[in-house]
Formats: C-alpha cells, structure tokens, sequence
C-alpha cells in the first residue's frame, strides 16, 4: 500500500507539471508554395517566412543542392523529407524552440532518450554541476555520446547575483597537445558579445553576471558550448579536441566574417594548413611563397624570396619571427623560405593601419609565429623530398607544464649537380641547413616562459672558384605575464645576426675573403588594457641596438698579395614609446588610434666627412673628416608616426574601413640588385644619410556572401615616401668608404588597387587576388649632381602594374586532393642601350632614360597531388606523399637581361631561372 500511494502521488506530480507543455504545444505548420530549380538558400527563405521557423546549416553542405517541388498544405516534415531525399542530408525539428537543423551524417535528437533523467535517490541540489549529453569524440577516435559536465561556477560564489559585469579571463589549449590555441572565439549570443585568443591563446572576455552559455570555436578543433553561471570576476580554461577529418564532422569556421568586423585593415592571415596546400619549388612547403600569392605583395624575380609590398622596396619590409628581425629570408639562391613549416603556426601580414607597436619599416610587418611543443606526449614528424629533407620532433618535458619542440632541414643538392653534363656544373656546389629550438614553460596559471632559437648556414659555388656563404643567429626570450583580469603583459629580449662572406683561393697570390655582419639587440615591453569589452588600450616601449660590420677585404694565406681593407663599424640605438586605443564606439563602428614616437641615436666611434653645402657629394667636394669617440652622440633623428584606422559595419557582411599611418625607417639596405642578395648590405642614417619617411592613406570595401563562406574585398591607397635611396650610375657599394657619395635621395609616391575573393572551406576552396600598382620616384636630391630622366619620374626597379594570383585546392576524398597555383606579372622595368657614341677618343654606350624599358611578362602555372595515408588514429606512423610538376608549361620566364660587349658588339641576353618544367615528389611521416 505504502509503495502505491508513493507511485500514485508521483504520478500525479508529473501529471500536473505536464499541463503547461500541453496546454501550450506548438502544432508543426502546414505549407502551400511552389519551387522551381531553387538554391537551398532561397528555399530556406522560402520556408522561414512562410513557417516562422528558423533553419540552422552548413552551406557548404548545400552550395550544390537544388529544390524543386509542388506542395499543397502538406506538414513541415513532409517538405523537407522530400527536399532533401538523396541529399544525404538529415533534418532535425524542435517545435518548441521552432528550430530546424539541417546535418549531414548524423541527425540531431531534439527529444530526450528514456531513462535520461535521474531516480529520485540521485538527485542533487541546482547549485551543483548538471550532467547532459554533449556531441564529442572519444580518445579511440570515434563519435560517441558521452556525459561531461557542463556547468561551470565562475567567481566568488554568493546567495544572489548581483547585476552588473564582470570579466572572464583564461587560456584555450589543445586536449591533445596542449599546445595553445591561437585565433579561437569565445562569445555568448545574449547579449551578442565575444573575444579572441592572442598569440598565447589567452582571451578576456567582459560580460553581463549570471547564466550563459560559453560558445567556444577555432578552426580544424571540435566547437564547445559550455554553460556557465558567472559571480563575478574569475579564470576559466578551456581544452578543445582536434576536429577528426573522416568522420564527416560539421565544420565550424571561428573566423568566418572576421573579415568584415574587424576594425583592422590590410591585414592578411594565413594559418599553416593553407601554407600546406600551395604548391611550391621542389615541394616544400613555403611560408614566404605563399605570402607572394596575396594582393599587394610582389616579387622582382623567379629565385628571389624578397618581397615588395604596396610600391616598398624589399627592405621596407620588417620580416619578425617571434619578434626577432630576419635579414634574409631565403635559402639556395631564394629557391626556399628560411623558416621550416612544421615548425609553424602562422603568419600575419600587415600592409596597411600597422599596429603602433611595431615600426621601423614603411611598407609592412610579416609577423611569423612559431608553434612550440606537445606537452602530453612525444611526436615527430619527417619528409624526404628530391633536394631536401626536414624532421622535427617534440613533447614535454615536465608532462603538462614544460615542453620542446626541435627540427631541422638540410640539402643534398650536390648529387645533382654531380650528374650534370658540364664539367664547370659537376665541380659547384650548393648546400644549406637550418635548426630550430622552441621551449615553453608554465611557470604558473598567470605567468608563462617561452624561448626561440634558430640557426641556418648557407653555401654555394657555381661555375667558379668563388665560394659564397650567409648565416643567420636569432634568438628570443619572452615573458608573458597577466597582472590582473584586465592587464596582460610580455616583455621580449632578441637577438638577431645576419653576415655573408664571399672566398676564392684558386690562386695564392690573390685569395681573399670578403666579409660584412649586422647584430641587433632588441628589448620591449607591450602591455594590454582592457578598460572594458569593447575598449582595450595597447602600450609600452621597445630599443633597438645595431652593430654593423659594414666589409673587412682581408688576404687568405701568407702568399696573397691583397691588401687588406676593413670599414669602420657603425652602432646605433633606436627607440620608441607608444600609444593604441582600441574603441568599440558601437556594434556598427569602431576606431583605432595610435601613436608611436621613435628616437634615433647614431654613435661613435665612427670617422664621418663633411662635404661642401650646395655641392653634389663626391671626393672633389669633400671638406673633411670628424672623428668621434666611443659612445658619442654623432646624430639624432626622432619624431612621430600617426596609426589611424575606423571601421563601419552596414550590415553583418558588409563594411567599410579607412586607415592612415605615418611611419619612420632608420636603416636602408644597398644593393645593385633588384632581389634579396646574399652580398646585400645595410646601412644606417648617419649626417649624411637621412631617415626615410611615409605616409599612407587606405580605404577598403569588405563584403561577404554564403554566410560568410565566401569572402570578397576591394582596397585602394596611395603612399608618399621621402628620402629614398637611389643610385647613381655605376655605383660602386662594395667596400666603399664614402657609400653616401654614391646614393641619391629621391621622393616617391605608390598608389594602386587590390581585389580578392576568398573561400577557405569546403571541397573547392582557394583565392583569386589582381593588384594594379604603380611605383614611381623623382630625383629631389641638389647634392646629388646630375638629375636622373632630368628630374621628372620614373619607375622604380620593382615597379610591375599587373598582378594576377589563382589558389585553387579541390579534396576528392579525405585521402587525395589536387593544388594549383597560377600567377601572371607584368614585366620589371630595365635600362637599355639604345646607341654607341665616340667621345675623348673612346667608344661610349648611349642608355635609355632609366627604367624606361620592361622585360617580358611573367606567367607560371603549378601543380600538386596530395596523397594521404589511412587514417587511423591507432598506429605508428602516418604517411602522405606530395606529388607535382613546377612551372607546368615549362615557360622559360625572364629573370633579368643583360648586355656584353663581343667583338666590337654590344649583345642582349635574357637570363631564366627555371626554363622548363620540373617535378618534384615528396614522401612525408609523422609518429
């Protein structure tokens, strides 16, 4: 009996607490309409404003899909169960919440199964954590519903919530790796409001008190929806598990209409999976090959991993990785980027409203960030290719706290050269290597270590005795700190060393060895504010010191005769303080304002001339010769640089940005050639050379279509720079002990257009830029002697008006996949002779006016087939093969074109770097 009014009276409970729900169940409309060949987009309208039901999908599961159909008050299910028959597409109708989920692969429940709340004897009271069923992947790799806590209490908890805001800080890593993970978004949706991880995948996210639910996405990782009951402030780290290709999960894309709501502009990011996909020299993957595939970004050659960015020369770019300066990014000749891949998480470029934190250059920052270790478990991975080969490998140290993470790459070039038929060929030789160091360590849950260091060394010899051989040293330490909820830090020490050396010992009497070397020691502090959710303030300061070894021409052996021959060196000291508010104003428009100030000091010892005022610089003019002592303040260069951009959004999808920057370069790079050399040199502003300066103006257009699947944007600018180093004829850099007599300052303007369409997910996906640009200069120097093109403008050496980039990756399965790149330029211009004259007594070649002449165009079409291995989770090594053909068409481009006198006659030849097609094959594992 007792057992019976038990069963009764909780019969009776739930009887009554059925009531509302009955009382007010929503009965599923019916529809009348009609569809004739529809886009599932236009469908969804369809149904949408004729049901008031709302659709949740994935285009990309829809882009080819097409509706047709007849229907007369026939119930909701019913057209979609005819809709989408064949598809392969589910759909899942809440009729309380009046949603409907459109999946592929698996169908959403939106009843719960039996048995799914708990016996009475096992409740729990509200305040504790609540267990309900998530989708989640299971370590063995399959996808399973499993229970995991969801409700997470954030804050000093109290009886009530009182009203207000507080804010969320906390760090995303991987579940698998530990590593952090950078770019991911954490928002809520009531009201709409969300951040970003930083480059140490820390986030702070300010929001109002009480319940929510924490939406948690990053790109190729499983989306999270955590439900959290905020306090007050407090810390919540977040571990997410990597998205599993072949289970043909729904893909969440964290960046999706980043594009259009972020405040910044002409900023462009790739993460290493679309560096991956690029085809390129020989297979390797290569960061900087990629970067020359944006709008804006060109090259002056086909062997040349130097870059021009919106009109700059090569040195107006500041190339940092993790914050440490790279003079030379290239290896074997500009065949390879410096940076080994698997050692990468991504790169960032920006090309226009540089952020005030960085400065030094005029045209762009290229910031590379380097991945660091596993800190669950050991991991490697390998490739072999037909030049090259790389492995890595990485894992902690101290499990969860301390990690590694070392690779390195070499060449093995010379057996090809071996094999060669010409006898001057088989005698070369060309060689490289790098290594890399990344360490991470988890002081506490708010302070963190990170260190970098990376070596390479290069060598090579063709067709002569004369051996040439470049290093680069970079090292970094960095302190990443967070002070309070609202104040992060990172305090940075970098080292950085680039020197080349050019030998020839063939004959004993004249062996030498020609030297130069830059060091530069860099220290900042950055600090991060967060006033409030959508006002942030950025500042701090950084100093740069440079050494430079300008060239040392010294004998080799007892027997040479080479007089020896060493410039003096040069030291600077180069600082800067700055300022950056970041204002939300409202959802619509936002603003950045920035200012830096920078302070140049150039330092003895040095020996500087003077020249005559108002007399072109040249050995006649010379006045004579200050010497200053160690530590002396020679000269002093300073002033500010304005960072300005504002961002209005007129719809989710659609906005407009406008940006002005000013900015100061104190160290100029001379070169007779148009491309990043190994014999490069660097130079800094002394009393005699002056600082360049620029100014830039942007405005941009973003627009997204498919919900964001697909990205489109136009941006315009126009720069002016002054104080440009040019040369004059027949410049002689090398070993030069008055270089300022040989350079000329010049004023230049920039000015173009760069249009892109972007889609980075589904089967099909890629990008098409076309960049129209012009670069001109104008000789404004009066001590410089003769005008050039008597003084009206002209082109720049790396002017090229037509760019077009096609990006194009197509995955027919989870295991094989096709890339193809395909790009065209206008030609870069070149000087010719055009007549012979006699002149005291001697023949002499007339030149036309300077760079009034181009080389061919530039076309170059590439092909690559991307095999994987199986994909199970649970075996010792994964393997995948690269498979392709550079330079497809086999087109002889022309790198540069040159003239010898033979015979009395002056002949024209065209150099190419690559004249044929050329496959490659790469075999890549990893444990």
């Amino acid at each position: 009996m007792k057992h019976f009014i038990q069963f009764f009276l909780l019969f009776l409970g739930f009887s009554f607490l059925s009531l509302p729900a009955a009382a007010q169940s929503v009965q599923p409309p019916v529809i009348s309409a009609s569809f004739n060949s529809l886009s599932f987009e236009q469908f969804v309208q369809e149904l949408e404003t004729k049901s008031g039901y709302r659709f949740y999908y994935n285009p990309q599961h829809t882009d080819s899909l097409s509706i047709s159909g007849n229907y007369t008050n026939k119930p909701l299910a019913a057209v979609l169960e005819q809709a989408l028959q064949g598809s392969g597409l589910e759909y899942a109708v809440d009729a309380e919440t009046k949603n409907i989920y459109i999946t592929k692969g698996q169908k959403i429940i939106t009843s719960l199964p039996a048995g799914f709340f708990r016996k009475e004897e096992e409740k729990v009271s509200p305040q504790q954590e609540k267990e309900f069923v998530v989708d989640y992947y299971n370590g063995n790799g399959n996808r399973s519903w499993v229970k995991k806590d969801k409700i997470y209490e954030i804050g000093k908890k109290t009886q009530t919530i009182v009203p207000g805001n507080a804010t969320i800080t906390g760090q995303i890593r991987s579940a698998q790796t530990g590593e952090q993970v950078i770019g991911a978004t954490v928002l809520i949706e009531d009201p709409f409001t969300g951040a970003a991880t930083d480059a140490f995948g820390n986030f702070t996210l300010r929001i109002p008190k009480g319940r929510h639910t924490l939406k948690v996405r990053s790109v190729g990782m499983v989306s999270e929806e955590l439900q959290i009951v905020l306090y007050s402030d407090g810390k919540l780290d977040i571990e997410l598990f990597e998205n599993v290709a072949q289970l043909k999960a729904v893909e969440i894309s964290a960046d999706r209409d980043v594009n259009v709501s972020q405040a910044q502009m002409g900023m462009e990011k790739i993460n290493i999976r679309a560096i991956r996909q690029v085809p390129s020299v020989m297979g390797e993957p290569d960061v900087l090959r990629v970067v020359l595939t944006l709008p804006g970004v060109k090259t002056t050659g086909e062997a040349s991993t130097g870059f021009n960015v919106r009109g700059g020369s090569v040195d107006q770019n500041l190339i940092l990785f993790n914050d440490a300066t790279v003079y030379n990014p290239s290896h074997l000749f500009g065949f390879f980027s410096a940076f080994n891949s698997d050692l990468l998480d991504g790169v960032e470029l920006f090309k226009s409203s540089i952020p005030a934190q960085y400065g030094g250059r005029l045209s762009s920052v290229l910031k590379i960030t380097p991945r660091y270790g596993n800190k669950k478990k050991i991991e490697g991975k390998a490739g072999i290719g037909l030049l090259t080969s790389r492995a890595t490998i990485e894992g902690p140290i101290i499990k969860d706290k301390t990690s590694f993470i070392l690779g390195g790459r070499t060449t093995y070039s010379n057996w090809l050269l071996k094999l060669l038929d010409n006898e001057e060929y088989q005698n070369s030789k060309a060689s490289f290597y790098d290594v890399n160091l990344n360490l991470t360590h988890e002081i506490n849950e708010r302070s963190n270590l990170y260190f970098t260091g990376y070596f390479s060394k290069d060598q090579f010899k063709l067709r002569t005795d004369t051996l040439y051989g470049y290093d680069n040293k970079n090292a970094t330490l960095k302190w990443k700190k967070i002070f309070s909820d609202k104040l992060l830090a990172d305090f940075t020490g970098s080292y950085s060393q680039y020197s080349f050396g050019v030998s020839s010992e063939s004959n004993p009497v004249n062996a030498y060895k020609l030297a130069f070397n830059i060091n530069q020691l860099n220290a900042q502090a950055a600090f991060n504010y967060s006033l409030n959710q959508s006002h942030t303030l950025n500042f701090g300061l950084t100093s740069v010191y440079y050494k430079l070894r300008p060239g040392s021409f010294l004998p080799i052996g007892e027997g040479s005769e080479v007089v020896p021959d060493v410039l003096e060196s040069e030291r600077a000291l180069e600082s800067a303080l700055y300022l950056e508010d970041q204002y939300d104003i409202s959802k619509r428009f936002a603003v950045t304002l920035g200012l830096r100030y920078s302070l140049f000091n150039y330092l003895g010892p040095k020996s500087v001339i003077t020249y005559a005022d108002g007399l072109p610089r040249s050995e006649t003019n010379m006045l004579d010769t200050l010497s200053y002592g160690s530590g002396d303040l020679i000269k002093t260069y300073h002033g500010p640089e304005y960072r300005l951009s504002a961002r209005y959004m007129f719809t989710p999808s659609f906005s407009v940005k406008g940006g002005y920057n000013t900015l100061r370069q104190y160290i100029h790079m001379l070169s007779n050639t148009t491309a990043v050399s190994p014999t490069d040199i660097w130079k800094l502003s002394d009393p005699n050379i002056r600082p360049q300066f620029g100014e830039q103006f942007s405005l941009g257009f973003y627009k997204n279509f498919r919900n964001g699947v697909i990205e489109t944007s136009v941006e315009g600018y126009y720069k002016n720079m002054q104080d440009y180093l040019d040369y004059k004829g027949g410049a002689e850099l090398v070993m030069n002990h008055a270089i300022e007599a040989e350079v000329i300052n010049t004023e230049g303007k920039a000015y173009g257009a760069e249009f892109m369409i972007k889609k980075l997910s589904g089967k099909l996906n890629g990008w098409l830029s076309y960049t129209y640009s012009r670069t001109l200069l104008r000789m404004d120097d009066p001590n410089a002697g003769e005008l050039i093109n008597n003084g009206d403008w002209y082109p720049a050496n790396y002017d090229k008006p037509h760019d077009f980039t096609l990006i194009g990756n197509y995955k027919f399965s989870h295991r094989f996949s096709v890339s193809l790149n395909c790009t065209y330029s206008s030609g870069r211009p070149i000087t010719l002779p055009i007549a012979k004259y006699w002149y005291a007594g001697s023949e002499r070649v007339l030149y036309a006016e300077r760079n009034a002449n181009r080389i061919p165009d530039y076309f170059r079409t590439d092909l690559a087939i991307n095999i994987e291995g199986n994909h199970y989770l649970k075996q010792l090594t994964h393997n995948s093969w690269t498979i392709g053909v550079y330079n497809l068409t086999g087109r002889r481009n022309v790198y540069s074109a040159y003239f010898i006198a033979e015979a009395g006659a002056i002949k024209g030849y065209r150099l190419s770097i690559f004249g044929s097609a050329i496959p490659f094959i790469n075999y890549n594992i990893r444990f």
